[in-house]
Formats: structure tokens, C-alpha cells, sequence
């Protein structure tokens, strides 16, 4: 597929977020019964996605989920905001079988549309004691892979909006 029409350059993954890469792991993401693709929408959730990753048992994964847009996606002085972070998660598992580094936040846009990133690298091993972030706001995805010495990525992002209160639930 062409770079110029790759949905993750299109969508300022490639750029934002990651550098060009060529997966090397494989995940499918669902919010409730609504599979996660490139670019699509999903409605704000308190819970987390129900997450399959593929690969062999002995391989070990992180997942890593990220807002680029906070607060705002005119000015993103908090890129990234993390929200989900879980380690050495075996492969043809999901996050709950892995090491949880820091918990669950759900997308909460105050303004505009955000896009929300889940990265999954391949470890080259457990990765052991991670120093706890002092804040959730300006995660570097590409510092926090390069500093673990994790692998090449495999990542799908969606956007999310403040919903209107009329229409929470």
C-alpha cells in the first residue's frame, strides 16, 4: 500500500505518535461489540477494550494506549496522554494476562475529536521493574519503546468526541 494513502499517515499516526514501521505482531480491538479500525468512531467507554493478540505463548507484548490531542487537538501541550499501559502479555493472550504498568483511563475529550492509539510492540524478553510515570500527560511512545528496547509496532487508533449530555447514558 502506498505511504500516501496508509490510513496511519493519513490519521498523523506515522509523525505524532510512531515513525514509519512494518507491523510485526498482529491485535484485533473491540468497544463492546464494535470492532476498533484505522479511523473510525467510537463513543467515549469507562472500560476497557476487549483485546486478542496473536503470536506464540513464549512471545511477550506491550500494549500501550495514547490521546496525541490533549487537551485540544488545535493545542496538543500534553501529547501524548497516556491512558493504558500493560507488559509482558503472552502472545495468543489479552491484556488481562499481562502485567498492568499503569491502569485503564477511558478516553474523556473535553473538546474537539482525538484520536486514541493502542500500540502493540514485541518484547525481546520480561521486562522486569518499569519506573512508574510522574504523570500521565507528555508520554513519549517512541522514548518509553526505544528506552525498554522494544520491537517494531503493530497499532490501530480511532477518534472519539465529547458526547453531547443529551445523549449520555
Amino acid at each position: 500500500m502506498a505511504a500516501s494513502v496508509d490510513p496511519l499517515v493519513v490519521g498523523r499516526v506515522i509523525g505524532d505518535v510512531l515513525d514509519m514501521f512494518v507491523p510485526t505482531a498482529t491485535m484485533s480491538v473491540y468497544y463492546g461489540s464494535k470492532q476498533v479500525t484505522n479511523g473510525c468512531d467510537i463513543k467515549p467507554s469507562i472500560n476497557p477494550p476487549k483485546v486478542a493478540i496473536d503470536g506464540l505463548p513464549d512471545q511477550l507484548y506491550t500494549l500501550v494506549m495514547t490521546d496525541p490531542d490533549a487537551p485540544s487537538p488545535s493545542e496538543p501541550s500534553m501529547r501524548e496522554w497516556v491512558h493504558w499501559i500493560v507488559s509482558d502479555i503472552p502472545g495468543g493472550t489479552n491484556p488481562t494476562r499481562g502485567k498492568e504498568l499503569l491502569a485503564y483511563m477511558g478516553p474523556r475529550p473535553q473538546v474537539g475529536i482525538h484520536r486514541y492509539i493502542l500500540v502493540l510492540f514485541q518484547q525481546k524478553g520480561p521486562l522486569g521493574a518499569v519506573q512508574q510515570l510522574a504523570s500521565r500527560a507528555n508520554f513519549s511512545t517512541r522514548f518509553f519503546a526505544d528506552h525498554l528496547n522494544l520491537g517494531l509496532p503493530a497499532t490501530v487508533y480511532f477518534n472519539a468526541q465529547k458526547e453531547p449530555i443529551s445523549r449520555r447514558r
